[in-house]
C-alpha cells in the first residue's frame, strides 16, 4: 500500500496549501513573479505568517505552483489520448488541456528557465502529434517539428491570455486557436 502524500513529496499536501497555490496562480499570472507576497496571501485568505509555514520564500512557491504546473499540464496531455485521435482531433485536445490549466501554466510562462523545464517535460507528446501529422500528410512538411511546436507553444500561450482577460471562454478560445494553428499548418494541396 502507498503512503499518504506528505508535505515532502507534494506541493498541494492540503486545504492550505492548495488555497496558497491556487491563489499564487492568480496572482503571479496577472501580476508576475515580482507580486507581493501579502496580496497571495490576502489572495488565499491566510496570514503572511501562514503563508511562509507553507512556502518559506518567493522561490520556495514559485517552485511549488511550478511543479503543480507541470504535473497538471502531465496528467492532461496523458488523459487526453493523443495517440489514439486524428492529428486535428489531438491539436484540439492539447488547447483544450493547456487553456483548461490557464493561471497555472500562465505561472511557468513568467521565467524563462521554468518554461525552458516546462518544454522539455511537456514537449514529446506535442511534438509525436506534430511529426505524425506532417508524416500522414495532415500537416505541412515545409516546416520542421520543432517549427510547428513553436508556433503551437505560442498559439496555446495567446489563447491562455485570452481566456484569463475573458475575451473568450475557454472552449471558444480552444477552438479558435486550433482552428488558427490548423489552418495555418495544414498540408497545401
Amino acid at each position: 500500500m502507498t503512503p499518504p502524500l506528505s508535505s515532502k513529496n507534494s506541493p498541494r499536501f492540503d486545504r492550505t496549501s492548495a488555497a496558497i497555490l491556487d491563489a499564487g496562480a492568480q496572482v503571479f499570472s496577472a501580476e508576475g513573479a515580482g507580486a507581493n507576497l501579502a496580496a497571495v496571501a490576502a489572495a488565499a485568505g491566510v496570514s503572511r505568517a501562514t503563508l511562509y509555514r507553507y512556502y518559506a520564500n518567493r522561490e520556495a512557491l514559485l517552485d511549488a505552483l511550478s511543479a503543480d504546473a507541470l504535473d497538471a499540464a502531465a496528467r492532461r496531455l496523458a488523459d487526453a489520448g493523443l495517440e489514439r485521435a486524428t492529428v486535428e482531433e489531438a491539436i484540439e485536445r492539447i488547447l483544450r488541456a493547456f487553456v483548461a490549466l490557464g493561471d497555472r501554466y500562465a505561472v511557468l510562462t513568467n521565467d524563462h528557465a521554468t518554461l525552458e523545464t516546462a518544454h522539455e517535460q511537456l514537449a514529446a507528446p506535442l511534438q509525436d502529434v506534430l511529426a505524425r501529422g506532417i508524416r500522414t500528410g495532415v500537416l505541412r512538411d515545409d516546416l520542421s517539428v520543432e517549427i510547428l511546436y513553436e508556433f503551437l507553444a505560442a498559439t496555446i500561450l495567446q489563447a491562455i491570455k485570452l481566456n484569463q482577460r475573458h475575451r473568450l471562454g475557454l472552449e471558444e478560445a480552444s477552438a479558435t486557436a486550433a482552428r488558427f494553428f490548423l489552418d495555418g499548418t495544414r498540408a497545401r494541396n
